[in-house]
């Protein structure tokens, strides 16, 4: 099978989206599949990768931010797809990259192309729903941006899938009629994280960065960028509520543009230690290892990777109640608050904290192998969709 990424948010100074393409190349030569990657660049050439190919468009700039750049000419990309001859195009982005996709015969050379829309982001969650749904209330954003979702009916319609990652985003996209989305869960290097990576020294290391002698003091941790959509005031916001009734800390994880609002914001509140971004994986997740639970803000996320690796790595788990992370909770290793409340997350707070701890970390390891795919079990989960559908739109011809 061949595969042809149109993948309009490919940046080689990118972030998940770099890692992502990266284990797809990867994935697909193991598998025996040939993947070629569009992506709009700074300039015109081919390049070999992974076993496959990337070719990159000269396009503009993207305005906000100058690692990316966005596709301006679809016929640029009609001549590519027409010299690769691909089974299955995929088109990762609703914007112009997608609308290139749609507009490309799929009738070539005598095959049918099996057209595939990847939807990874909700844009009004993102930022509408973040900034404007607590003022609101959701459904009122979701009908002030009705025109997004009519656009996206009308851009899905002109693919034979459409691709999701949660089954959360799944329900969504089908609440507005989007049609076709079918579930693909990501995954994670699972064998990066564990319950046996625990370290009281670690432990301790961590409380007395958070300011704490107490080595008895439950610890909590946050990991996310900081931007608005991962809600960290709500989770600092509990965290000084919940930490009245029981000492504990908090250590965040990550770095981000609204970096300097988390640091004013900690620095007002006893235990919280703002740790910054930590790029190596492994101290991650020892430190997640060593831990009593994650707190999470983010209600946005298609995922929720970051609960997938506390899971792994044993740790229950306190999250909104929309959202990828929604997707993994469980009664049995996680509380649940309503999103953006940080009076109802400082309640889930003590609520995980008052049960038996031994319980919660074994319940939450048992799900980070029941319910944590690899980025294997993704890939093999997407390709042998595609072939499915293939076979299908065969039989249809044949009719």
């Amino acid at each position: 099978m061949k595969l042809v990424d149109v993948a309009e948010f490919y940046s080689e100074q990118g972030g998940g989206v770099r890692t992502y393409i990266h284990q797809k190349l990867k994935a697909a030569n193991a598998t025996g599949h040939d993947l070629v990657i569009i992506a709009p660049g700074p300039d015109d050439r081919h390049e070999v990768r992974d076993g496959g190919k990337i070719i990159w468009i000269k396009s503009p700039y993207e305005r906000f931010d100058k690692r990316y750049h966005r596709f301006s000419d679809a016929a640029a990309i009609h001549q590519h797809l027409n010299s690769e001859q691909p089974d299955v195009v995929e088109a990762s982005s609703p914007w112009m990259g997608a609308r290139a996709v749609a507009s490309w015969p799929t009738q070539v050379s005598h095959r049918r192309v099996l057209k595939s829309f990847i939807f990874h982001q909700d844009p009004v969650a993102v930022y509408p729903q973040t900034l404007l749904g607590g003022i609101l209330g959701e459904k009122a954003v979701d009908t002030l941006f009705g025109w997004f979702w009519t656009y996206l009916r009308t851009l899905a319609a002109q693919f034979d899938t459409t691709i999701v990652a949660s089954h959360w985003l799944e329900k969504r996209l089908q609440s507005f009629g989007v049609g076709k989305p079918h579930a693909v869960p990501f995954g994670i290097e699972k064998l990066l994280f564990s319950p046996a990576l625990q370290s009281d020294t670690k432990r301790q290391a961590m409380l007395k960065m958070c300011g704490i002698a107490d080595v008895s003091a439950r610890l909590l941790i946050s990991v996310s960028r900081h931007h608005p959509e991962k809600r960290l005031g709500t989770v600092l916001g509990a965290f000084a509520e919940a930490a009245k009734a029981t000492p504990m800390g908090l250590v965040v994880v990550g770095d981000g543009p609204t970096r300097r609002f988390v640091r004013r914001h900690a620095a007002r509140i006893p235990g919280v230690c703002i740790a910054g971004r930590i790029n190596d994986q492994a101290e991650v997740a020892t430190m997640l290892a060593s831990c009593d639970a994650l707190v999470h803000g983010g209600a946005a996320e298609t995922y929720g990777l970051v609960i997938a690796e506390a899971l792994c790595s044993g740790l229950p788990v306190v999250v909104p109640d929309r959202g990828g992370a929604a997707d993994f909770a469980d009664p049995h290793y996680s509380e649940i608050y309503k999103t953006g409340d940080k009076h109802a997350c400082a309640r889930a707070i003590q609520r995980l904290l008052a049960r038996p701890a031994e319980a919660l970390h074994h319940a939450a390891r048992s799900a980070g192998i029941a319910r944590v795919w690899t980025p294997s079990d993704h890939f093999n989960a997407l390709f042998n969709h595609y072939d499915t559908r293939l076979r299908e739109n065969v039989r249809n011809v044949n009719r």
